[in-house]
């Protein structure tokens, strides 16, 4: 049985922090601690990016969590089409690590449009004994 949470946040400084909460929440209460730190961390990149390059002006961004017995699939939803591409930064940039940090934590990650506008930035984790999808 999928277990299902999804957050809408306003396009504030504060709501990645919210959006980390609100994972940490989601994934405890359907008793999946085993890659919760994994995910709340790829969901404060994902969320950070949204909120920098992501959200027009009057739009926040979606998180939205699925979780069955093998898998966690984090999506955010955003509103901008353009789609983020992993960069190598240089070691004195203080930013544009988050892509490769999803990258080497999830399982999988990627990018889909969304309808009617945007798009969702997703990555999937393994739950103990779980493949990806």
């Amino acid at each position: 049985m999928t277990k299902t949470a999804q957050r809408f946040f306003d396009a504030r400084p504060e709501s990645v922090g919210q959006a980390r909460s609100f994972t940490s929440e989601a994934l405890a209460n359907w008793g999946l601690p085993d890659c919760a730190e994994d995910v709340r961390l790829c969901v404060s990149e994902l969320a950070t990016n949204a909120l920098v390059h992501g959200t027009a002006p009057g739009h926040g961004f979606l998180v939205k969590l699925d979780a069955d017995e093998e898998v966690v699939r984090l999506e955010v939803h955003d509103s901008r089409r353009q789609h983020p591409e992993a960069r190598q930064a240089a070691s004195t940039d203080t930013s544009g690590r988050g892509l490769i940090l999803v990258d080497a934590l999830a399982d999988r990650w990627g990018v889909e449009d969304r309808t009617p506008f945007g798009k969702i930035v997703w990555s999937c984790f393994k739950t103990v004994g779980g493949t990806t999808r």
